[in-house]
């Protein structure tokens, strides 16, 4: 079983979910129905939006500084924690709860989620949970299957409205979030880490940057050499200086490549041939602005 997602972000433990769910969740699939609503009207109204552990995305994050009006900096710096444990593979981000005895939301307000439009996909997806199994040499396109997670606290589930699983995705907008989720999920379980492979700590550095920090991340791009030597079509070029969403999905294929030498970006043809046989691959790479790990090739 491989990444639990959905309320164990906000609700739990994933190493619990892990454990748990196979055994004791059943299976849903898109056309399973459920009764389930949050309103105000509900007693227990925003009681989960406060001790919980929020995991955020790359997409959270570019959602969310961008509502806020911030730089990917400022919003790390005032709304995140990055937990360091040793099994860590990949960087993880943690939404930062108020330091108050609640351990409250600090986008919860007297009227609810200050921020519903660009909520997290954890809380997007609650009740709902998804799991996916390892069952492929990728690492993570196997069977994925949806469950509920009941708890007591909640009294969404006495509600009498009732859904499909599909239709309640639809609701809450999962699509793009779920898009972006699997390209995050092609670089966090990929191949390479299945086979026993480390990052370094100046990799995972920039795996950060260019994940989390797109706002440095743009920096590296367009003030360093890294265009005028990668050959990387000018309509996206143009995109990625404006377009957060453009700049994301480079920084997926600029990842696979560096970090696990996967042919998703190029050099151009010139500079790979004035330094064919003269010099050993990591030397083709200019190191990256101060300040942003990474710059040269693995």
């Amino acid at each position: 079983m491989s990444d639990p997602q959905g309320p164990a972000a906000g609700c739990g433990t994933a190493e619990l979910l892990e454990e748990k769910i196979l055994a004791d969740y059943p299976r849903m699939g898109p056309d399973d129905r459920f009764s389930f609503d949050c309103h105000p009207g509900v007693s227990c109204f925003s009681c989960c939006c406060s001790d919980v552990n929020i995991f955020l995305s790359p997409y959270d994050v570019l959602r969310l500084k961008r509502r806020l009006g911030l730089t990917s900096g400022e919003f790390l710096d005032r709304h995140t924690l990055l937990p360091v444990q040793k099994e860590m593979k990949t960087p993880a981000v943690l939404l930062r709860m108020k330091d108050d005895e609640a351990r409250t939301c600090p986008f919860l307000g007297a009227e609810g989620c200050t921020v519903y439009g660009d909520r997290p996909w954890p809380c997007r997806m609650y009740p709902l949970g998804l799991a996916s199994q390892k069952d492929t040499t990728d690492g993570w396109r196997g069977e994925h299957f949806y469950f509920l997670l009941e708890e007591e606290v909640c009294k969404g589930f006495e509600e009498d409205r009732e859904r499909t699983v599909r239709e309640w995705l639809d609701e809450q907008g999962m699509d793009a979030y779920d898009d972006w989720g699997e390209g995050y999920k092609e670089l966090t379980l990929h191949g390479f880490f299945e086979t026993g492979g480390t990052l370094s700590e100046k990799k995972l550095e920039m795996f950060f940057t260019a994940c989390y920090d797109l706002d440095k991340f743009r920096a590296f791009v367009f003030d360093s050499t890294l265009l005028q030597r990668f050959d990387v079509d000018e309509d996206f070029v143009e995109d990625m200086r404006r377009n957060d969403e453009a700049l994301l999905r480079f920084a997926f294929l600029w990842l696979r490549f560096s970090l696990f030498g996967e042919d998703t970006v190029r050099l151009k043809p010139e500079i790979l041939e004035a330094f064919k046989g003269t010099v050993e691959k990591r030397k083709i790479f200019a190191q990256a602005p101060a300040g942003v790990a990474g710059g040269t090739a693995p």
